[in-house]
């Protein structure tokens, strides 16, 4: 009988020939690229300014319980990437931040934890399933960009946040992310 290789997961799939926009963003890099990336949250939960508050500026991204944002981290990001920081469910929804991706993807240590929301007892640490990275504060945007302006410019509108609004780490297109700095530099939203 032929020995079966074992497939690849999905994240370590090389992207096919017309695949989607996202799946780029793990797909091999060239030397010396830079990527990037958005991540959300409740600001009543972690907000930007709680960031900014902590030593260093610098947190873990922990808590993240869904495979396709796990991948983005795990295989996607890497140290250096620019990184927007999105509040959530809050009016208004907006792009407060930028922050870089200070350590690549390590085993998030809440999934074995009993006594966190993120705890997973299926997940083992010798072999984990869920990963955080870490992520320092760079600098506050002059202005917010709000959702509902993502939504109304033409030049976001394939925007994965949009495609895939629940995830709460997602790719970013060089091309949109200069736009939303452009926007953010604007005084009129």
């Amino acid at each position: 009988m032929p020995t079966r290789k074992k497939p690849l997961k999905s994240a370590q799939r090389k992207p096919a020939a017309g695949a989607g926009p996202w799946d780029a963003a793990l797909s091999p890099r060239r030397a010396g690229e830079k990527r990037y990336w958005l991540v959300k949250s409740e600001p009543d939960t972690f907000s930007f300014d709680a960031l900014l508050s902590l030593p260093g500026q610098t947190t873990s991204w922990d808590g993240v319980r869904n495979f396709v944002a796990r991948n983005f981290m795990r295989v996607g990001m890497r140290k250096g990437d620019r990184v927007f920081f999105y509040h959530s469910s809050t009016n208004p929804q907006a792009i407060v931040g930028i922050c870089e991706v200070a350590k690549e993807a390590h085993p998030d240590s809440t999934a074995f934890d009993a006594k966190h929301h993120g705890y997973d007892p299926r997940s083992d640490p010798a072999d984990p399933t869920w990963f955080m990275v870490d992520l320092h504060a760079i600098e506050r945007l002059p202005r917010p960009v709000t959702l509902a302006e993502i939504k109304r410019t033409p030049a976001l509108a394939a925007m994965a946040m949009l495609r895939i609004g629940r995830l709460s780490v997602t790719p970013v297109a060089p091309a949109e992310w200069d736009t939303i700095i452009a926007l953010s530099r604007t005084t009129t939203a």
